[in-house]
């Protein structure tokens, strides 16, 4: 009879784990004589370190700004980031409101630019105007419709071709959005993730190794618990056959 499991065990057995790797220090010539090239290459499968993290990252301006490649750009993009949500969730302006005070102060600065030059008898000058190129449109519309399609797809394709696990890793996955979705708003769940992708990766990027052995000890817990869990109840349960559908 296979042993009974609980959400009360496994979560303290996630627990206990937790507590024996956060106080510990990484050796890496103990980690390497326990640890197998087999391990190392689940790390790398892992978190995708085949290639450097900043070509993970998509490379170029972007991966130096969420690497902080170039500290003053990244900072500041993390500054003004900061403030726009200081000023929609705490001071609790509207976007309506903002948009048109800006461009009431650019029309006023075009305005006193432009009839400066009479009140102070010198020739006209050319006020600077701003133009956004068409093509930053389509560019922008292109690429937001192709990841929903391609999200889209992913989640269909768990539904009706993936297997149990992958369909319960992302149900899970949900789940826990649509719970954050009620703690805060839009903006601040938003936000949080704004600020995850520009402190996570840098600091994954000089802890590497003391993450991928951490996230392994709890990755290989959440195995066994689910073989377990596999074994005793997910085995039982009657599947149906899907047929994968190829969309050209």
């Amino acid at each position: 009879m296979p042993e009974k499991i609980t959400a009360e065990s496994i979560l303290s057995n996630i627990v206990e784990t937790l507590a024996e790797n956060v106080p510990k220090q990484k050796s890496v010539s103990f980690f390497e004589e326990e640890k197998t090239d087999s391990v190392k290459s689940r790390f790398n499968r892992l978190f995708g370190r085949q290639k450097p993290i900043h070509h993970l990252l998509g490379g170029g301006k972007s991966a130096d700004v969420l690497l902080w490649r170039n500290k003053k750009i990244s900072a500041s993009v993390l500054t003004a980031a900061t403030a726009i949500w200081i000023l929609f969730e705490w001071l609790n302006y509207h976007f309506l409101t903002l948009l048109s005070l800006a461009l009431v102060l650019g029309m006023l600065a075009q305005f006193l630019w432009s009839n400066a030059s009479g009140l102070m008898n010198r020739s006209p000058s050319k006020v600077p105007r701003l133009v956004l190129p068409n093509d930053l449109f389509v560019n922008v519309g292109r690429s937001l419709g192709a990841e929903i399609n391609r999200a889209l797809q992913f989640l269909q394709d768990v539904a009706c071709c993936g297997s149990l696990k992958q369909f319960l890793v992302v149900v899970l996955c949900l789940w826990a959005a649509a719970v954050i979705g009620s703690w805060c708003n839009f903006l601040s769940v938003f936000y949080i993730g704004f600020v995850a992708a520009h402190t996570l990766p840098v600091l994954y990027e000089r802890y590497e190794d003391q993450v991928d052995n951490f996230f392994y000890n709890v990755f290989e817990q959440l195995q066994n618990h689910y073989r377990k869990l596999d074994a005793g109840v997910l085995s039982k349960i009657p599947r149906g056959k899907f047929k994968a559908r190829k969309y050209e």
